[in-house]
């Protein structure tokens, strides 16, 4: 795995002002990371670079990789393997839950802004929708420098708001998205999991390969807690008030028994799963995005 860069961190991250920069920041950090780490092969496969080989155009030749890599390696700009990447976020209300200074929404668009700029860097074309009960922003796949840069404003201003509703809005989009590709999910998945499967289901059927990010913040993930406290529901706004310390261990063996649950019949319906705390830094959801890609490539 790539080393650790403090400039990867999501708190650092996250206080950059601008998607376009942030997005920037963590792919080249991401790419910086992925050429000297000990994670074998990537720099190869990447869809961007290969190896320089005996008769290649020293033209092509990335001098600055070379500079930073002591290796060789070519540009390559016309791509056999061109994907459709589509990345669904969840934009309710449970995303604009936040413990450490930034919410899982700004973590999750991020995460969809990097994906993008890396993608369009593959010279992948990259559709975007966001969604809770019903779509609130779609765009169709394009691999234009241009598109990316309205997808980047569309994502710096989305609000998290409302319940969430998987089936509807998934339904919808597996209707209208006619050429196959991958299709990226991003969401805290904090739902009755019939709903997600039914809606994973329909894009199964269509014939994507699914790649689920569950993101959630270390507070749901540990239930930190202590005191007396008034706990809100982020989607229907009911508070119930509690003594934290009585109620861990149950809230927690909820909590794994249902994430346990939610990747076993993702598995079972062979949707890639990875689970991404907010405090992990973002590179890690790159490096698992080019390992699925190296599979269907």
């Amino acid at each position: 795995m790539a080393q650790q860069n403090s400039f990867l961190d999501p708190a650092v991250i996250s206080a950059i002002r601008g998607m376009p920069l942030r997005a920037k920041t963590v792919v080249e950090g991401f790419l910086s990371g992925l050429h000297r780490s000990t994670f074998k092969g990537y720099s190869v496969e990447f869809a961007e670079y290969r190896q320089y080989m005996p008769g290649d155009d020293p033209k092509t030749i990335d001098w600055k990789l070379l500079a930073r890599t002591d290796r060789y390696y070519v540009k390559e700009f016309e791509q056999e393997t061109n994907l459709n990447c589509y990345i669904f976020l969840d934009t309710s209300g449970s995303m604009d839950y936040g413990s450490s200074g930034y919410t899982k929404l700004e973590y999750a668009a991020t995460l969809a802004a990097s994906l993008a700029y890396l993608a369009i860097q593959q010279r992948d074309m990259v559709g975007f929708a966001a969604f809770d009960t019903r779509l609130r922003a779609y765009m169709p796949a394009k691999s234009t420098w241009g598109h990316l840069n309205a997808m980047l404003t569309v994502l710096e201003r989305l609000p998290a708001r409302g319940p969430t509703d998987f089936q509807a809005p998934l339904d919808h989009l597996a209707e209208i998205i006619r050429r196959r590709g991958i299709v990226i999910v991003i969401s805290d998945f904090l739902e009755d999991p019939e709903p997600i499967l039914r809606a994973m289901r329909h894009l199964r059927f269509r014939r994507h390969d699914i790649l689920v990010f569950q993101v959630l913040d270390p507070a749901e993930l540990e239930f930190p807690f202590e005191y007396l406290s008034t706990f809100k529901d982020m989607e229907t706004g009911e508070q119930v008030m509690m003594a934290p310390m009585e109620f861990r261990k149950k809230y927690l063996n909820r909590l794994n028994s249902f994430l346990k649950e939610l990747r076993t019949n993702l598995d079972q319906e062979r949707i890639d799963y990875a689970m991404m705390s907010t405090a992990t830094p973002l590179d890690h959801a790159l490096f698992t995005f080019l390992a699925e890609r190296k599979l269907r490539v």
